[in-house]
């Protein structure tokens, strides 16, 4: 049987999808959309939180590691919390925790306090993406995952484009504390339906109830999921192909474009929305394609991560002074590919692990991309300091993770398609001993 074919099988026990589902998914997604502009919203405004706060390359740096280093440190413990608590109580915990850290950095007075706000905004950052996934798998069924997937996170980047096409301009026209504060209240306005509507699953679907508690159970989870091949694989594709992009994105695309590149704000902006809306158009396309044929996974991620790593050193070796603009438009229009490359990790995940583990399983895949990132970030800033600003030497350090993931991909990538392999044989018997 063709792979073309095979989604079109029903699944046993599989959630119906329908109208339904899609608003309640559309719910949780709306949550996710909030949290991005939050996440996203420092990029544009790197060099006026430099201003506000007097803070050289290193210490601004400091904003988007720290916030990402809550966020990494907390996907295996938000993963287990989806496991065992649902959806619902999870994003609300989130959205209350994101709002509260954006509107504690709209009205930090120091750095200090600043730092711990964008600690805050991480922390219920860190519980949106787990919980929408569980939210589709747990409403659609199987066959749709990659795509759900991938929905998903175009979502997310509208959310990075409202942070690259109004917040940029907000803080140029009302000034930090006013734009801040009033985006803040997008978190207020996304509590009322997940509040009021929000279910974790459809009638007839519930998850079967955990077997038990307490931290021996905790370790067998976070334990069974690790051993799966397909989990470690899908956390070194996140790993290698998220974080240029996040990286460029979350704080030092900005800088770069108008410092080292002499381009104005404006065209700098227009740079970092190209980025955003060539992930949104990569994104459905990616999720079409693997929905169809699970064998590209593979050849998809590694073929970003290599145009990426070829676009990165066109764009920072070009023997002059700037680039030219359409270079960086094409550097622009791949790292657009990053997003939903790393999508594909989740889809290596997915079929490794039972339904009572997704969670767990995602956590330590999401994990990947953003301690990539979080180590970027770091080295960028403070490779900009000791070299004077040098972007072509700090911007190198992407290379250095790109090597150590491909590695690792390659390594992991039989040893993941063989266990997937057993997986299905068994899941087809079961399926075909179901009663009618």
């Amino acid at each position: 049987m063709s792979s073309a074919a095979a989604p079109t099988l029903p699944l046993p026990g599989d959630p119906p999808g329908g109208r339904r589902a899609a608003w309640v998914w559309g719910i949780g997604v709306a949550v996710y959309f909030v949290a991005i502009i939050f996440r996203t919203s420092l990029g544009v405004a790197g060099l006026d939180a430099a201003d506000r706060f007097d803070v050289n390359a290193s210490a601004l740096s400091t904003f988007s590691i720290l916030q990402l280093l809550v966020y990494a440190g907390m996907q295996i413990p938000v993963g287990l919390m989806v496991d065992r608590l649902g959806t619902k109580r999870v994003l609300t915990i989130g959205a209350a925790l994101f709002t509260v850290g954006q509107l504690g950095f709209a009205l930090s007075p120091s750095y200090g306090m600043a730092l711990a706000a964008r600690a805050l905004l991480g922390c219920g950052d860190a519980m949106t993406f787990i919980s929408v996934l569980r939210l589709g798998g747990r409403w659609f069924p199987a066959r749709r995952g990659p795509l759900i997937g991938q929905v998903a996170a175009l979502f997310g980047m509208a959310g990075n484009l409202v942070s690259t096409l109004f917040i940029a301009r907000a803080l140029h026209s009302f000034g930090w504390t006013t734009t801040f504060v009033g985006s803040a209240l997008a978190g207020v306005v996304v509590l009322v339906p997940l509040l009021l509507f929000l279910k974790d699953h459809p009638e007839g679907h519930e998850p079967p109830p955990a077997e038990h508690t307490g931290g021996a159970y905790v370790g067998k989870q976070i334990a069974a999921a690790w051993r799966e091949p397909g989990t470690r694989l899908g956390m070194w594709v996140h790993f290698t192909t998220q974080f240029p992009a996040m990286v460029f994105l979350l704080l030092w695309g900005m800088p770069f474009l108008v410092e080292a590149q002499g381009l104005s704000r404006g065209t700098a902006g227009t740079l970092l929305t190209l980025v955003v809306l060539s992930n949104m158009v990569v994104g459905l396309v990616y999720g079409q394609i693997i929905a169809r044929h699970h064998e590209a996974r593979a050849p998809i991620a590694l073929g970003t991560v290599a145009t990426t790593a070829l676009l990165w050193a066109c764009a920072i070796f070009y023997p002059a002074d700037h680039t030219p603009l359409w270079l960086l438009t094409v550097l622009c229009l791949v790292l657009g590919t990053c997003g939903p490359a790393s999508m594909v990790g989740f889809d290596f995940a997915r079929p490794a692990n039972p339904p009572e583990r997704q969670g767990t399983a995602s956590g330590i895949v999401n994990m990947g991309g953003f301690i990539a990132s979080m180590t970027t970030l770091f080295a960028v800033g403070v490779l900009l300091d000791t070299t004077g600003g040098d972007y072509r030497i700090a911007f190198a350090s992407v290379f250095v993770l790109e090597a150590l993931g491909v590695a690792q991909i390659l390594r992991l990538r039989r040893r993941a398609a063989l266990r997937e392999h057993d997986h299905h044989v068994v899941s087809r018997v079961e399926a075909v001993h179901v009663p009618a």
